[in-house]
């Protein structure tokens, strides 16, 4: 692989990309095609952003044809996989796998009712076994990982810091039982814990439940304890930071070297810009 840049030890010389929404699977593309490597992007039908994965190689596929897909990736010799970018767990009478996707489910078994960690250790493994390596998108994105430390102008105060400690208490309780990555608390006080809904839609139950004449609340972000790394990392935007101010927050707190930040010098722009800290915890 002559001209190929530093990066992940790789199997062969394309890189398949399993697409959900966001920016981020054209950001691995993007990484991967400057190591001097071949990307083929399979965008999940219903979730992948066009104006994201249509620069590259590409093709629609639904979530439930297994079989497509592997076919898919076969024929484009991409041996080494990416799984990046949300999916919305789809309800099982609407999955309408195909033959493979079915024989697929069938091996995953009671993880496909578990939660989302559980469920993604299990197609990770079923992808293994399918002959693939799996990658986590942290391998090529290494500039978006957040680091240690306040990243913008505002520094947490002593109730923050307190608050980030809750949270992380919080997070690491409710990761235990694989149902979320992230919290708000304000003043000790717990508004919202993340479950399937994701961080936005807590981020406005969070809002919602502010309790006036107090300080704002924290948002912390963290790994569920024992989580595979290659999949589902946590990750903020900067509309993660803008909705955290419009939820009347006061900062947000993400595991260090755990967590994918979209856009670094965007979440710092709009956290200065709201008054917002922005730190990586460990």
């Amino acid at each position: 692989m002559s001209g190929r840049k530093n990066g992940p030890a790789l199997s062969g010389e394309c890189v398949g990309i399993l697409a959900g929404g966001g920016p981020l699977p054209g950001q691995v593309a993007r990484a991967a095609v400057a190591m001097g490597l071949r990307v083929f992007i399979v965008g999940f039908q219903d979730f992948a952003e066009p104006a994201i994965i249509e620069p590259w190689p590409h093709r629609y596929i639904r979530l439930a044809a297994a079989g497509e897909i592997l076919s898919c990736l076969r024929a484009e010799q991409c041996r080494d996989l990416v799984l990046i970018g949300p999916v919305r767990r789809p309800s099982f009478s609407d999955l309408r796998p195909d033959a493979t996707g079915a024989r697929i489910m069938a091996r995953i078994g009671r993880a496909l009712f578990s939660g989302d960690d559980g469920l993604l250790a299990a197609i990770v493994r079923v992808l293994a076994e399918e002959g693939f390596t799996i990658h986590g998108a942290h391998e090529f994105l290494s500039g978006s990982v957040g680091r240690r430390g306040v990243l913008g102008r505002v520094q947490p105060d002593a109730q923050a810091q307190a608050d980030i400690g809750r949270g992380r208490a919080v997070v690491d309780a409710i990761g235990r039982l694989d149902i979320g990555q992230g919290c708000v608390v304000q003043d000790g006080l717990v508004l919202a814990v993340e479950a399937m809904e994701g961080t936005d839609r807590m981020l406005l139950r969070a809002g919602e439940c502010r309790q006036p004449g107090r300080p704002g609340g924290v948002l912390v972000k963290m790994l569920k304890p024992g989580q595979d790394r290659r999949a589902d990392l946590p990750t903020i935007g900067p509309d993660t930071v803008r909705r955290a101010a419009q939820a009347g927050l006061r900062g947000i707190a993400f595991q260090a070297g755990a967590t994918l930040l979209t856009d670094p010098d965007g979440c710092v722009a709009a956290a200065n810009e709201a008054g917002l800290f922005l730190a990586g915890i460990e």
